[in-house]
C-alpha cells in the first residue's frame, strides 16, 4: 500500500502494440489517463511528488463510499488516514474494515473538524448524499486538497456550478466519479472504433437503459440510530430518509440522477456535443414511501456535424427487465453495445457495410461469432423470414479486459493527474456539462414537455 504507484501497463505503447498486445493477449489494464497513454503529460499537481504515498480522507461511508475504499485498497501508493461520516455506526464499520487490512486510521463526524486537525492529507474521496457534495468538496478544495467527488456533483444546478468555481480559484483537481470515462474497454471504443476507424459509418440514434426489480427501503439497526437533534444538524429530518435520501427531493435526484447520469454522460461523451432538446416523461407509480419517480423515459435530439442523433433513455425501478444495463450507438455501417458488464458488450454489423476485415487484422475487434441458427421449427419445418426483416448480423467482439474493481482506473487516473502521470479524465467543468443534461430531463420529466438547452446552460 505503500509503494509508489506505477505509472501503469500503457504507458509508453504506441496505439498499435497497445491494441496488438491487449487483443493477444486479453490484458488487465492499470489505466492512467488518455493523456499518460497517449503521451500526453501534465505537471504534478500542488506539491504532490511523483512518487509520493497520498494520504486520502474519505467522506462518507455508505454503499457507495465502501465500494471506494474497497477499490483504493488495491491502489498502491495511497493510503486512507482519516474517515468522516455523521453515523457512528458507519465510522465503527469503516475503521474496522480499514484496521483488518492493516489501517489504523481516524474518524470524525464532522468534515471541517477533520480539515482543522489533519494537517498531512493530499485528497479528499466526497461519497456523501449528493446535497452535501458541494458543501464539501468546495471546503476541502479551499483546504488545500484535491477531490474526488461522486456524482451528480450537486441535487442542484447552483451547487454543481460553485464547485467548478472553486475548482478554478483554487486551481485543485477536482475529478467527478463518471468512471466509465477510464474504463479502458469504453476508451478504446470512442477512441478507435468510432472515430479513428468510423466503423458504425454515420451514427443516427443511441440508447440506453438501467432496470432495477422493486426493493424494500433500507432500514437500520433500531439502537444505532442518530437522534432527531443530530440528524437535523445535518439537513436529515429522520431515519427513514437519512438511510434511504436517494428517494426524497431535498438531498439527491432521484434514479435520472443515481442511476442515468453515468449513461447519460456517455451519450454526451462518445458524440463530443450536448443536446439540443429533451423529452420527457415518467411518474411516481409504485413506491408509497418516495418522492422522485419511479420510472422515466426521455429522448434527446443531438445536433451532430453529420446530422441529427437521437438519443432514448430509461430507467425503470419497478422491474429489472431481464437484466442488462448499457449503452447503444447505432449507425448505417453497424452497432455498438457497450456496458461495464463486458457480457453485455458486442458489435453488429451491417450485411451491406463495408469489410471489417482490416479492423480485425489491427486487432481493433476480434472476429465474428458465429451467426445464429435459423429456426427450424416453423410449420412446414423452414425458417421463414419477413421480407421487411433485416437479416441476422455478425456479432463481433471488443478484446479488450478489465478485471479490476469498475471504479479503481477512474481513481487510479485522479491519482495519477495528482502526481502529473496525466490529465484528469472527468474535470468538474467537463462534468457539469453532463450534470446539467441530467438535471433538464429531471424538468422534462416532472413538467412532460419539451425542453431546449442554451449555450449558457453549460457555461460556467
Amino acid at each position: 500500500m505503500t509503494s509508489p504507484v506505477p505509472s501503469g501497463d500503457l504507458v509508453g505503447l504506441e496505439r498499435r502494440k497497445f491494441l496488438k498486445t491487449t487483443a493477444a493477449a486479453g490484458l488487465t489494464m492499470a489505466l492512467a489517463s488518455p493523456g499518460t497513454i497517449w503521451g500526453q503529460t501534465a505537471k504534478p499537481a500542488g506539491g504532490v511528488a511523483a512518487n509520493d504515498t497520498l494520504n486520502l480522507a474519505l467522506v462518507g461511508l455508505g454503499a457507495q463510499g465502501r465500494i471506494l475504499m474497497e477499490a483504493i485498497l488495491a491502489i498502491p501508493g495511497v493510503r486512507i488516514v482519516a474517515i468522516c461520516d455523521i453515523w457512528e455506526y458507519a465510522r465503527t464499520y469503516g475503521q474496522r474494515f480499514l484496521k483488518k487490512n492493516g489501517f489504523e486510521v481516524r474518524a470524525y463526524e464532522n468534515h471541517q473538524d477533520m480539515l482543522a486537525k489533519e494537517k498531512e492529507l493530499h485528497a479528499a474521496i466526497v461519497a456523501t448524499a449528493d446535497f452535501w457534495h458541494a458543501p464539501v468538496t468546495n471546503d476541502c478544495l479551499k483546504a488545500g486538497l484535491h477531490v474526488y467527488c461522486e456524482k451528480m456533483m450537486s441535487n442542484t444546478i447552483a451547487g454543481a456550478r460553485s464547485m467548478v468555481e472553486t475548482m478554478k480559484q483554487t486551481g485543485k483537481l477536482l475529478q467527478i466519479g463518471h468512471q466509465r470515462r477510464s474504463n479502458p474497454r469504453y476508451i478504446v471504443a470512442r477512441d478507435r472504433l468510432l472515430r479513428e476507424a468510423k466503423m458504425l459509418g454515420r451514427i443516427t440514434a443511441a440508447n440506453a437503459q438501467w432496470n432495477r426489480a422493486v426493493s424494500d427501503d433500507l432500514g437500520w439497526p433500531a439502537k444505532t440510530a442518530m437522534t432527531k437533534e443530530q440528524l437535523n444538524r445535518y439537513g436529515f429530518d429522520n431515519m427513514h430518509e437519512y438511510r434511504n435520501w436517494r428517494w426524497f427531493k431535498k438531498y439527491g435526484g432521484g434514479p435520472l440522477s443515481d442511476l442515468g447520469a453515468h449513461q447519460i454522460d456517455i451519450f454526451n461523451w462518445f458524440f463530443d456535443a450536448e443536446p439540443t432538446t429533451v423529452i420527457g416523461n415518467g411518474g411516481k407509480d409504485y413506491y408509497s414511501t418516495h418522492e422522485w419517480l419511479d420510472n422515466a423515459m426521455v429522448i434527446y435530439e443531438y445536433r451532430l456535424p453529420e446530422g441529427v442523433a437521437r438519443a432514448f433513455y430509461q430507467v425503470q425501478t419497478t422491474t429489472s427487465a431481464g437484466g442488462g444495463y448499457y449503452e447503444q450507438f447505432m449507425g448505417v455501417h453497424g452497432t455498438l453495445k457497450m456496458s461495464e458488464n463486458p457480457k453485455y458488450t458486442s458489435l453488429f454489423r451491417e450485411a451491406a457495410a463495408p469489410s471489417w476485415d482490416q479492423w480485425i487484422k489491427r486487432n481493433f475487434i476480434a472476429a465474428p461469432k458465429a451467426a445464429p441458427k435459423a429456426d427450424d421449427d416453423n410449420a412446414g419445418g423452414s425458417a421463414v423470414v419477413d421480407a421487411r426483416e433485416t437479416a441476422a448480423l455478425a456479432s463481433y467482439v471488443l478484446p479488450i479486459v478489465l478485471n479490476k474493481k469498475i471504479h479503481q482506473p477512474h481513481l487510479e487516473n485522479f491519482f495519477n493527474a495528482m502526481r502529473g502521470k496525466g490529465k484528469l479524465n472527468c474535470p468538474a467543468d467537463e462534468a457539469f456539462k453532463s450534470e446539467m443534461v441530467v438535471f433538464k430531463a429531471i424538468e422534462a420529466v416532472e413538467q412532460k414537455k419539451l425542453v431546449t438547452f442554451t449555450p449558457q446552460d453549460f457555461a460556467v
